[in-house]
Order: structure tokens, then C-alpha cells, then sequence
């Protein structure tokens, strides 16, 4: 054997480290315990107790909704409701508002706007009626307006008007005649009014007048001898 391997294969002397022959078990650090409050644990029960009921009546509140009948497009005064006028919607809704519920939606079809409907509204049941607009004791009567006849404010179902007599030229003094300063008018009110013709703008419009009054305003409205004039919304 050379001396080469003799030298590899000898131990190696030499002292062993200090460190390595007193390896053992290392004992954990101390740690001192905190002391526990009896109060802020029972505020801290009492907060998780708060926000669990909390939510709780979010819950609740989010899951009583009731289904209730809703405008889906606008509806003139004295218009009746039809199914295509109507739509639903589920809403939590408040005791004080009185709505038109999913279930009685059949009792107010057919019935009459007693006000203008808007897209997007609740229907209350005090918002129809099932009388028309026409009442007992009253005519109606057709009035043609020419384009520059029309107001410039649209006419609406229950509006206030005056029927004005506008006698034609040639018979200008007549109300002179019998004694009267200002033009002979009578009192109406608007049921409906069409959308202007097409080619002539014509617009008709629908007035209800007492039962007197209405040959009368036939007659006016023949000869071509009538004006439609608007009250103020105090007047109507």
C-alpha cells in the first residue's frame, strides 16, 4: 500500500469542539400570560350580539316585498287602463302607501285615469275611477281646430275651457245689438283630444258641455264661429 492511501485512511486527530459535545434539549422562552378583563369581553359579546341581530333585520326587511302594480307607459286623464298600460315590480313597501297589489290587478283594468299617469309610477287605487268623464246631465261636442287654432299648451282630459262665439264678419254688431259689451262663451271641459291630421294639422277635440249649452256650441262650431280658449289652472 503507498503512502498516499496510508494518510487518507488515518482518523483525523485533533480535539473534539466544545459546542458539539454539550448538544441537547433548549428549553422554550417564558412567556407570561395576559390577564383577561371580564369587561372587554363582555362588550365584545355584546357588539357581536348587536351586529348579528342588525343583520338579521336587514334580512328580513330585504325579504318582505310585495308585488305591486306599476305604470309602464303614460296615460291621459279619463283614459281607460288596459293590460299594456300596466307592468309589476316587487318592492318593500312602507304601510302608509297604498298601492294597487299584483292580485287586484284585474279590478282596476278597464277603469278610468282619474289623473295623468306617468311611466315608472306605483298605481294607487284612489288614481282610477269608473265613471266617465262625461257626467249626467252633459253633451259632448266635437271642436275641429285648424293649426292656428291649437293652443300651444297641450290639452289634456279634465282641462277647463271657454267656448268663445266669434261671430263672422258681416255680423259683427250683432252682440252690440242686444246689449253685450264682451263675446257671448260658454264653459266646457276637455275629454280627449286627437293628435293634428295629417296634411291639414287638424286636431279635434272632445268637450263636454251641459245639455243646454250644446246645440248651441254645435251650431257655433258649424258656422265656423268658435274659438277655444284655456282657463288658468286655478280655474281648473
Amino acid at each position: 500500500m503507498s503512502k498516499t492511501k496510508e494518510r487518507s485512511a488515518a482518523p483525523t486527530a485533533g480535539p473534539v469542539p466544545q459546542q458539539a459535545q454539550a448538544a441537547g434539549p433548549v428549553a422554550p422562552p417564558r412567556v407570561s400570560a395576559r390577564r383577561r378583563r371580564p369587561g372587554v369581553i363582555a362588550l365584545s359579546l355584546a357588539l357581536i350580539a348587536a351586529g348579528g341581530a342588525g343583520v338579521a333585520v336587514l334580512l328580513l326587511q330585504v325579504g318582505d316585498r310585495t308585488d305591486v302594480v306599476t305604470v309602464v307607459r303614460n296615460v291621459q286623464v279619463g283614459q281607460v287602463l288596459t293590460e299594456q298600460d300596466l307592468g309589476k315590480a316587487s318592492v318593500a313597501l312602507d304601510p302608509a302607501v297604498k298601492a294597487v297589489r299584483v292580485d287586484n290587478k284585474e279590478s282596476v283594468v278597464g277603469k278610468r285615469a282619474a289623473v295623468e299617469l306617468k311611466p315608472g309610477s306605483l298605481l294607487s287605487p284612489s288614481q282610477v275611477t269608473k265613471d266617465s268623464l262625461v257626467k249626467a246631465g252633459e253633451q259632448l261636442v266635437p271642436i275641429g281646430l285648424k293649426p292656428e287654432q291649437v293652443p300651444a299648451t297641450a290639452l289634456v282630459p279634465g282641462q277647463k275651457v271657454q267656448l268663445v262665439h266669434v261671430p263672422a264678419q258681416g255680423a259683427a254688431d250683432t252682440g252690440k245689438e242686444l246689449g253685450k259689451d264682451s263675446p257671448q262663451s260658454i264653459a266646457g271641459r276637455v275629454v280627449k283630444a286627437s293628435k293634428a291630421a295629417p296634411g291639414t294639422g287638424v286636431v279635434v277635440v272632445d268637450v263636454a258641455t251641459t245639455a243646454d249649452d250644446g246645440p248651441t256650441v254645435a251650431a257655433w262650431v258649424s258656422a265656423d264661429a268658435l274659438r277655444l280658449v284655456l282657463d288658468s289652472p286655478e280655474n281648473s
